[in-house]
C-alpha cells in the first residue's frame, strides 16, 4: 500500500501530489491518502479515470481515502 500525506498543504498541492501518486499506482495496489478536508474535485477525477475509493472521516477532523483501480467487468 502506498501512502501520501497532504494534510495542511495549500491548494492545488494536495490534488497535484495525489494525482502524481495515482500515476504510479499498480493495478493491484491501494493508495492511502491522508488529507485535512474532503476533496470533492478529486472524486470527479477518480470516477472519470476508473478508480474506486472509500473515504473515512477520522476523529481528528482529517480524512483517510483508500483508492484502488476499479475492476473491469
Amino acid at each position: 500500500m502506498q501512502q501520501v500525506d497532504v494534510r495542511g498543504l495549500p491548494p492545488p498541492e494536495p490534488f497535484i501530489n495525489i494525482n502524481a501518486a495515482l500515476q504510479t499506482l499498480a493495478a493491484n495496489d491501494t493508495l492511502k491518502v491522508l488529507i485535512h478536508r474532503e476533496p470533492y474535485p478529486l472524486y470527479d477525477l477518480l470516477r472519470d479515470s476508473g478508480y474506486q475509493w472509500q473515504t473515512t472521516a477520522l476523529t481528528d477532523g482529517n480524512f483517510e481515502i483508500l483508492i484502488t483501480r476499479a475492476l473491469c467487468k
